[in-house]
């Protein structure tokens, strides 16, 4: 991890894309505590599919407490096809 100031990125900005292309965080620090961080989109695209991920699991998580606590409703599939009438 490197961290940089805003003006060191608009000197060398080529230097600091091809360091995170290359798997290296950028953190560029700004007034007022409002840093940013360079990533490669490839990194970017991991943690976009580990945070949809983790959201899955706790929808899957809430919905197997559901079965445990009786809160579901069970049809058959005769009573389903009834329902499509």
């Amino acid at each position: 991890m490197i961290a940089t100031k805003q003006m060191d990125v608009r000197a060398n900005i080529k230097k600091y894309f091809d360091m995170a292309f290359s798997g290296e965080t950028v953190i560029v620090s700004r007034k007022e505590n409002k840093n940013v961080v360079i990533i490669s989109e490839s990194e970017y695209n991991e943690l976009e599919k580990a945070k949809k991920n983790v959201e899955y699991l706790a929808k899957l998580n809430r919905a197997d407490e559901q079965v445990k606590n009786g809160q579901v409703v069970t049809k058959t599939m005769d009573e389903l096809l009834a329902m499509e009438e």
